[in-house]
């Protein structure tokens, strides 16, 4: 095996952390790394934001104090959030910027609301591509992280928070290193889930 697909195997997530910082070189590393994915009509549309410190645990208290109006599991889900951004040294925003739609939209020139369907879907797979990136990238380094996709569920006040306009939001990534060891948990096979057609 070589050492991209190495680290890709032993990417996992990582819920608990030590008080261990990361460094400014290595988490700038991560975040080169996530800005050098793929990104429709290279528009390179998201947006990187580092949470440290007070702003962490003003964070954490939002989704806490948020966790209450949902039902049993998803309010778990939030608290278990909550308790990772806490635990993590440093938390990276990934949010959407809007501006592969407004270039869609004006590449097209329609007023359509497949074309900005459209070019929404592919400014959230492009900034998939770069969490990807950062999570694997961060692997590469020795740092644990874990994407919480819970926060979606109050994705507006996380936006507001963070002082980025309302609109679709993509990532919490939580990065440090591990309280324990662990490793990825057993995938299913993957000939179970490739489909070949020729």
């Amino acid at each position: 095996m070589n050492q991209t697909l190495d680290i890709i195997s032993k990417r996992h997530s990582t819920r608990t952390f030590i008080d261990r910082p990361v460094t400014e070189d290595d988490l700038n590393k991560m975040l080169e790394a996530a800005n050098q994915a793929p990104s429709a009509h290279n528009q390179q549309s998201w947006k990187f934001i580092v949470i440290k410190g007070q702003k962490k645990t003003e964070l954490a208290d939002l989704i806490t104090s948020r966790s209450h109006s949902f039902p049993r599991a998803s309010a778990a889900l939030l608290r278990m959030a909550a308790r990772s951004i806490v635990s993590a040294p440093v938390v990276i925003a990934v949010a959407n910027s809007g501006e592969l739609i407004e270039h869609g939209s004006k590449l097209f020139q329609l007023e359509d609301t497949r074309v900005k369907d459209f070019f929404r879907t592919m400014e959230i797979q492009s900034s998939s591509a770069a969490v990807e990136n950062l999570l694997i990238a961060a692997t590469s380094m020795g740092i644990s992280t874990v994407w919480l996709g819970i926060m979606f569920l109050i994705k507006d006040e996380v936006l507001e928070f963070l002082g980025e306009p309302k609109g679709e939001f993509m990532a919490i990534i939580c990065a440090g290193y591990p309280e324990k060891e662990s490793s990825s948990p057993k995938k299913r096979p993957f000939n179970v889930l490739v489909k070949r057609l020729e």
